[in-house]
């Protein structure tokens, strides 16, 4: 005999689908059990996608309980194909279910860091700036996995989903006449239940949570691109735009004017009673301390137009006078010319402009935007010492770099500055401790700080940790902004400092406002009368009732203040 007859006459191993049958056949009833509880697990999930929230805070068991129109619109469509579309059509469902999902999570994350839902349009950049911080809190190996996991789950989420309604798209198709009186009852028993407004639990028992957030986002790219064009025109326009240099910042000639943003520094720190008992009696510290120094504050409340992050939308919002509250704006106004605060400075000729960016680590062209002459990033304020999570140093290094390369050299003219601080940045783990002004040296000195300090694990998924360890963020942060003042300010000297936002929601909580702390503190009697009009309030801490301002404001009011004359440009 061949070899070849051999191989014929030898008995094939059976099919994976043969030795499933043969499995089924021996234990019928397993397999029944395993059959149902497919379809249950099945309808258990496509319905639990229909009815998700967008909002932890609406993650209760009853709005579990309702009856999804969209269900029963989608099996009496899959009853009426035959096998072949019916297929098609219930994948296809199924995997638009499944990237519904994805979005209502998208807008649960968003919701419980930045305040707002996700914008299917603008904010799929702001997913690689969650990757950068996860990379800089807790290392590029745990954010690589936190990348690939993401994807892998996504995927997952879709295909199951889609498998899900395949599946029961078939069992409709064997059941077909009780799947036709079934759809009909529970449409007949929605129906009558949105007429009579019934509820369960508070919540109404007809659903169709699933065609709502299909609106919902079909409402909000129609409007993000008509937003396009309309922000545009409105960029165009500049109150200010066409003054002649001679008539801006009349009342600040031969002083020194520094901008300060403090990372995160929100009504919160000042008013929430889980944060503030730490941070008011630093704020009234300081004002006594800066008052025995021959300064004096005023302090009230800006609108910010961002919340929890994105702090280079509050920067831009402060100083264009602009409301830039998504990344479209903030493209659309940096490429155009519109006057910012700092750059009115530069324009008069009559101060030199420095930006201080110990947060920027990659090029940035929006300098020339902001009117800034030089620039000193990351990497030019010869800082040798650790990162302390996403700040790549310390206020107070940062401070005395700017003293010793710029504020505390000879000069011709007087100096405008706008200065980033970093340490108040979430996780806010390790924070850095004080250390002599005498001693910082390279930054070398914070290194037994850093290792002695807590780590991101620790505080990150704790909300009384972190709402902790925010306040002696933004009491780090202050002190040393306000001691750079007491060491080495001068009778010249204008310091402008405020918050670019609120801390992340989980921090500030759920209802917290936008609102952030702003105030003016010199040594000259006069820059202050300057603004008595406003009626802010004296010292570092502004009153609960101080005036509210949107951020926007800001430049037109200060511009006023500070002897510039409008002359508009119109679009």
């Amino acid at each position: 005999m061949t070899a070849a007859a051999d191989q014929q006459s030898a008995p094939r191993a059976p099919s994976p689908r043969a030795r499933l049958a043969r499995l089924r056949a021996a234990h019928p009833r397993v397999a029944r059990g395993v059959r149902r509880g497919g379809h249950v697990l099945a309808a258990a999930l496509v319905v639990g996608a229909l009815l998700l929230p967008n909002t932890t805070d609406a993650l209760r068991p009853s709005r579990f309980t309702r009856i999804p129109a969209e269900a029963i619109i989608g099996a009496v469509v899959l009853l009426g194909l035959p096998r072949r579309p019916r297929i098609v059509v219930a994948a296809l469902y199924g995997a638009g279910l499944g990237a519904l999902t994805v979005l209502n999570l998208l807008d649960m994350g968003f919701t419980e860091y930045l305040g707002r839902r996700f914008n299917l349009v603008l904010d799929w950049g702001l997913l690689d700036d969650a990757r950068a911080y996860v990379e800089d809190s807790m290392g590029g190996t745990a954010a690589t996995a936190a990348t690939v996991g993401a994807v892998v789950l996504v995927l997952l989420l879709i295909l199951v989903t889609a498998l899900a309604t395949v599946r029961l798209s078939n069992l409709l198709d064997r059941h077909r006449s009780r799947a036709t009186r079934g759809a009909l009852i529970a449409g007949t028993v929605w129906i009558t239940c949105t007429a009579l407004g019934l509820q369960l639990a508070g919540v109404p028992v007809a659903s169709d949570r699933a065609a709502g957030a299909l609106r919902a986002q079909a409402r909000s790219v129609v409007n993000t691109l008509r937003d396009e064009a309309a922000f545009a025109r409105e960029a165009r326009a500049d109150t200010f735009g066409a003054t002649p240099p001679d008539q801006l910042l009349r009342g600040l000639r031969g002083k020194d004017v520094v901008f300060a943003f403090i990372e995160s520094y929100g009504r919160t720190a000042v008013e929430d009673p889980r944060v503030a008992p730490a941070v008011t009696p630093v704020l009234d510290a300081r004002t006594d301390a800066l008052e025995k120094a021959g300064y004096r504050a005023r302090s009230g409340w800006l609108t910010s137009a961002t919340f929890g992050g994105s702090s280079w939308l509050g920067h831009s919002t402060a100083l264009s006078g602009l409301w830039v509250d998504n990344q479209q704006r903030y493209r659309t106004v940096t490429a155009g010319d519109h006057l910012t605060l700092t750059k009115a400075f530069r324009r008069t000729g009559a101060w030199d402009t420095v930006g201080i960016m110990p947060g920027v680590q990659k090029g940035w062209p929006e300098a020339e935007w902001y009117g800034l002459d030089k620039v000193y990033d990351a990497f030019h304020l010869g800082y040798r010492g650790p990162k302390f999570s996403w700040s790549t140093m310390p206020d107070q290094y940062a401070l005395e770099a700017f003293e010793r390369l710029e504020h505390g050299r000879e000069r011709d003219r007087p100096l405008m500055s706008e200065i980033i601080l970093t340490s108040s940045h979430q996780p806010w783990a390790p924070i850095p401790e004080l250390v002599d002004w005498e001693d910082l040296g390279d930054g070398s000195v914070f290194d037994a700080v850093q290792r002695a300090g807590r780590t991101s694990a620790d505080v990150i998924a704790d909300s009384t940790e972190s709402r902790r360890e925010y306040g002696r963020s933004i009491v780090y942060s202050v002190t040393s902004l306000t001691q750079w003042l007491e060491r080495y300010g001068t009778d010249d000297t204008v310091l402008v400092f405020l918050g670019d936002h609120q801390p992340i929601a989980r921090v500030s909580g759920p209802r917290a406002s936008r609102d952030v702390p702003v105030s003016i503190v010199a040594k000259d009697p006069e820059v202050l009368e300057r603004i008595d009009g406003w009626h802010w309030t004296e010292g570092l801490r502004p009153a609960q009732d101080a005036p509210v301002w949107r951020m926007s404001a800001f430049r037109d009011r200060f511009l006023t203040a500070y002897g510039s004359t409008p002359h508009p440009r119109r679009d």
